[in-house]
């Protein structure tokens, strides 16, 4: 059920926004101190077969270069290097070089001024800090305020307040209306995701721009929103409060308008690609029982990365440059 929060008497709390920005990316924010693998487990992490997949794409475009933005420590490129060492490889993330990874992969904590290649953002988006907006009692939609401390929310100004960047309310009333009848009714404002991904793909000269993400479609919004936390693995209170990782599902029929960008399900992306969670032949075990189970691990692998209601309904933004 929707919280109700109360009237706010003039408070100096950040919006959410500014205190999720603060809480993942400020001087000591979470991203910088922490390894996200540590934190939660992505398609990454769930199988190398990801990374092959990526391989393949690159091959069929006819790039020789992979820039994977929020690199988290170089998962992801080192699989990539295993599988094609010719390929040119930079991890895009705000932490400094990780120890130990493989010089052939070059690091960079900004984005590069143009890239000739394949570009991937692996839930990035999802981590971009937006403003939330909530329903109130007399049904204006109001900018959400936080204590970075304690969680605790208070209602800011309407939106179409002067005081508020009218790019909000444009938003909304086009990618995510709210039901002003239903007061706690909720949304992230997706407009600084489309300007961070809409900056990554102008910087490709020539290649495929992909954003890979949780995602949800026009129709099919959460009423309340999706802010979560994780950490240590596990799901917690949400609190932008630099401990543990702020994430919001992404607005991908948004993002995709602002690039001119493709939506496809990972599901289908991957079997293009040569995913296949079909197991082995029972009778392989017989005669080469080492190749048997290898191939039905890689199958189980695969079975997760393709999954319904799991990572195989992330969405990817493809835009071809």
């Amino acid at each position: 059920m929707p919280r109700r929060l109360p009237e706010p008497p003039p408070t100096d709390l950040p919006t959410w926004k500014r205190a999720w920005d603060t809480a993942l990316y400020g001087r000591d924010g979470f991203f910088r101190r922490e390894a996200p693998a540590a934190h939660f487990r992505t398609s990454v992490h769930a199988s190398p077969l990801f990374a092959r997949a990526l391989v393949s794409l690159a091959h069929e475009e006819g790039l020789d270069t992979v820039v994977d933005i929020g690199a988290g420590r170089g998962e992801l490129l080192t699989e990539i290097l295993r599988v094609d060492p010719a390929l040119e490889l930079l991890g895009v993330e705000v932490a400094s070089r990780p120890r130990g990874l493989h010089d052939a992969i070059a690091w960079t904590t900004a984005l590069p001024e143009s890239v000739d290649g394949l570009v991937v953002a692996n839930e990035w988006l999802d981590d971009i800090p937006c403003h939330v907006v909530e329903v109130d009692d007399d049904g204006d939609v109001r900018v959400v305020h936080v204590d970075p401390a304690t969680g605790a929310e208070t209602l800011g100004a309407s939106v179409g307040d002067s005081s508020v960047p009218s790019s909000l309310g444009g938003w909304l009333n086009h990618w995510w209306p709210l039901d002003r009848r239903q007061p706690g009714s909720r949304a992230e404002v997706g407009t600084t995701r489309n300007t961070a991904w809409s900056d990554v793909v102008r910087r490709v000269e020539h290649g495929l721009a992909v954003a890979v993400d949780y995602c949800h479609l026009r129709d099919a919004r959460p009423p309340y929103g999706s802010l979560r936390s994780y950490r240590r693995g596990r799901q917690v209170d949400v609190l932008p409060d630099g401990s543990r990782d702020v994430t919001a599902h992404v607005a991908v029929d948004s993002v995709a308008a602002a690039v001119g960008g493709e939506i496809r399900r990972q599901r289908d992306v991957l079997r293009d690609l040569g995913v296949s969670a079909t197991p082995p032949n029972r009778d392989r075990a017989a005669t080469d029982p080492a190749g048997y189970l290898e191939e039905l691990s890689r199958a189980d692998e695969a079975a997760e990365l393709l999954a319904p209601d799991g990572l195989g309904d992330f969405c990817w933004v493809l835009t071809r440059r």
